[in-house]
């Protein structure tokens, strides 16, 4: 038996009343669909608070059920109901959900590895690509992070197979912070060194069994001083970095000390 014949088989013959009658379904869907969304969405604009968005929430759960309910009325209309026809279209089914969810697959795989290797746990401080934030839960398939500007970002496991997962505190309490300071060459680089290890000292968020480092690099505009400490928690590197650079700057400036000026690079055409 060829492929064609087994597809003639599978499929029944679609005369004119069974096609009006599938755009009658489609029709009705559609209709139903926006009817809904819109039915909701102006019942939701007339509520407050969190009603409001328990209501909202509803609609794409709605939407997918009148979805499937829609599939369910049409196979019936266009499959010769056997079992053999039945194995052939959940054979089918099966292979696309296979292809559709490898990646979905392929997260809950990394997921068990990130949680095995501890990569991140609760609190710790992550970066990926561009994201940086706290790790608040971590699921089976993704990493819930919430960033310095309170945006929940969810971040998918699978990104463990090519990208690095930086971890600034590692399970621990606190983390190092860095305050960068940008000077006139024409300076006591020893006063101001021992100048911001003060600074650092009298803060009130330092956690002070960790270490105070200052970093002093040349460059050819100027000398780079990188103030490296730890806050009590991690929570607070913030706070501490902006302590460090506002009080750091203003003993500089107390000192006499001048910042480097670097001008403005025109842009090139």
């Amino acid at each position: 038996m060829t492929d064609e014949t087994q597809v003639v088989q599978i499929f029944k013959t679609i005369d004119a009343a069974v096609a009006l009658e599938l755009l009658v379904i489609i029709a009705a869907a559609i209709v139903l669909i926006i009817a809904v969304q819109r039915a909701l969405s102006w019942i939701g604009n007339r509520l407050q608070g969190k009603k409001r968005l328990n209501l909202l929430v509803m609609v794409p759960f709605i939407r997918l059920a009148i979805i499937l309910i829609m599939f369910v009325v049409i196979v019936p209309l266009l499959i010769e109901p056997s079992i053999q026809n039945m194995v052939a279209l959940l054979g089918t089914v099966a292979v696309a959900l296979g292809f559709a969810l490898k990646d979905y697959v392929s997260s809950l795989i990394a997921g068990i590895v990130a949680i095995g290797e501890r990569n991140y746990r609760n609190g710790d401080w992550i970066r990926v690509g561009d994201i940086y934030g706290e790790v608040r839960h971590v699921g089976m398939r993704t990493v819930e992070v919430v960033t310095p500007d309170d945006d929940r970002v969810l971040i998918p496991h699978a990104l463990l197979w090519n990208q690095a997962i930086f971890n600034s505190n590692n399970g621990d309490a606190r983390l190092q912070c860095a305050a960068d300071f940008y000077l006139h060459p024409q300076h006591d680089g020893a006063r101001v060194r021992q100048l911001l290890e003060d600074v650092a000292l009298t803060s009130p968020f330092l956690y002070i069994d960790k270490p105070i480092i200052v970093i002093v690099k040349e460059e050819p505009w100027g000398t780079h001083y990188r103030l490296k400490a730890y806050p009590v928690d991690a929570a607070q590197q913030f706070r501490f970095t902006s302590d460090l650079t506002v009080r750091g700057k203003t003993m500089l400036l107390q000192c006499d000390v001048r910042f480097a000026v670097v001008p403005a690079v025109p842009d090139s055409e």
